[in-house]
């Protein structure tokens, strides 16, 4: 298997719809996907079944206990977070290959000590975000994902 041109990290992701779609994107752009618990779903096979991911099968997912156990096992050297809380559009980012696009969960984003261990280990233009107008919230996780993963393989003439 050749190496993934990104890894998808999703923190703490509360919906099992949206973490299903950034299934579907990660098999269509040979990504591998990142789970951090807690979920707030379950992701046995019968789960998966019900929900109709047939290409589960297909998918790189790898799930972690924690965020600190995601550190040790992966040890990643360039993360990138997506996050509301950053000025910096996402189209900035100079992503190389085997880059980690870090998204925190649904209903909160990441946690500040994911924020600074960016910021400290990658520096403060490792955190960005997708630009939209004030009136709009965020976007939808998935989307968002999408929109992410796509810049990089477009970087990476994919």
């Amino acid at each position: 298997m050749d190496a993934p041109p990104l890894h998808i990290v999703l923190l703490a992701p509360q919906i099992p719809n949206n973490t299903g779609n950034i299934g579907r994107t990660a098999v269509a752009a040979g990504c591998v996907l990142h789970l951090v618990h807690p979920l707030g779903f379950d992701m046995d096979e019968k789960a998966r079944r019900r929900a109709g991911l047939d290409y589960w099968d297909h998918l790189d997912c790898r799930e972690h206990d924690s965020w600190e156990a995601f550190l040790e096992s992966e040890r990643p050297r360039r993360l990138w977070l997506y996050t509301t809380r950053s000025q910096r559009p996402h189209w900035n980012a100079r992503f190389q290959i085997g880059d980690y696009l870090l998204f925190g969960s649904e209903n909160g984003g990441a946690p500040e000590h994911v924020h600074q261990h960016v910021a400290e280990s990658c520096g403060e233009e490792h955190l960005v975000k997708l630009p939209m107008r004030p009136e709009a919230r965020s976007l939808n996780l998935a989307t968002t994902v999408c929109a992410a993963v796509y810049e990089g393989l477009r970087q990476f003439d994919q």
